[in-house]
């Protein structure tokens, strides 16, 4: 158990700013590739419970989104959408491997980045608030005889889905780790260490821990069953990012686990939405 919990204070330590103990470094890096999803879960408490005191306290969804995304990226060190800028540079400016991997290993970022980073918060902060606007006018629980009831349930749903998409995205570029090759082997890499590889048992368990919250929100909040096709549209994305990867720089880096995140964490808020729309 003491083990366990070595190996994921550090992807802690590794993904996030909340500070862990000083004797935890980076030898079990690539065990704690199958914690990436709680880590994920993690963050998403964050931004949820933010969320939720923010609606509260000035009563206006926008606001709320906003702070959310302020607090998930304090509590991140904005790690990944930093991954996303490096790779909307690279790929967007290199024609080569060498061009492409040089480029995103450059600490400035180019207009790429900056347009990758305002379309991706930008939208990150309008899905969640449409999300919450179309749960807090579903009123569908017929023991609600207040609108105050009604309120507080379904803004929980919204929660819990907020927290889905942080653990959801957050397993998707795992599967990386398992099947693809790491692009950099030179001394390129701007950052090392770096998780690299994950074992079958380790697969398997970020997959578990990645949708305990999709299984909270079917079981405890009622959620239609259907809202596990959310995960397919996820998949099919980092289906076509592996492949776009390996196309142009034979595998992947840091920065596209972080960009598969990015993606992935809007991918499943436009899924969602999708599924409430047509099944949920």
């Amino acid at each position: 158990m003491k083990r366990e919990i070595r190996v994921f204070l550090t992807a802690l330590m590794f993904f996030t700013r909340i500070p862990v103990p000083k004797n935890i470094g980076v030898t079990d890096l690539n065990k704690s590739s199958r914690y990436f999803p709680l880590v994920g879960i993690i963050v998403g408490l964050t931004g949820a419970l933010t969320y939720y005191g923010a609606f509260f306290l000035f009563k206006d969804p926008w606001i709320a989104s906003f702070l959310s995304l302020g607090a998930t990226l304090l509590v991140t060190g904005a790690f990944h959408e930093d991954g996303l800028a490096d790779v909307a540079d690279g790929f967007g400016g290199g024609w080569t491997k060498e061009r492409i991997l040089e480029i995103m290993k450059d600490s400035r970022v180019g207009a790429y980045g900056v347009i990758a980073l305002i379309v991706v918060l930008g939208l990150k902060v309008t899905l969640v608030t449409k999300l919450t606007d179309t749960l807090l006018t579903k009123l569908s629980d017929p023991l609600a005889t207040k609108r105050t009831d009604i309120l507080i349930t379904n803004l929980a749903d919204t929660l819990i889905l907020y927290v889905a998409a942080h653990s959801v995205s957050r397993t998707m570029p795992v599967f990386f780790l398992r099947f693809m090759h790491y692009s950099r082997e030179d001394d390129l890499s701007k950052i090392k260490p770096l998780a690299t590889q994950i074992s079958w048992w380790g697969l398997f368990t970020a997959i578990i821990t990645g949708l305990l919250p999709l299984f909270i929100a079917v079981l405890a909040f009622h959620f239609n069953a259907y809202l596990f096709l959310s995960v397919i549209p996820c998949g099919l994305l980092t289906l076509y990012l592996g492949w776009y990867f390996k196309k142009w720089i034979g595998g992947y880096t840091g920065d596209c686990l972080g960009a598969t995140q990015q993606l992935n964490e809007l991918v499943f808020y436009l899924s969602v939405l999708a599924l409430w729309r047509f099944l949920l």
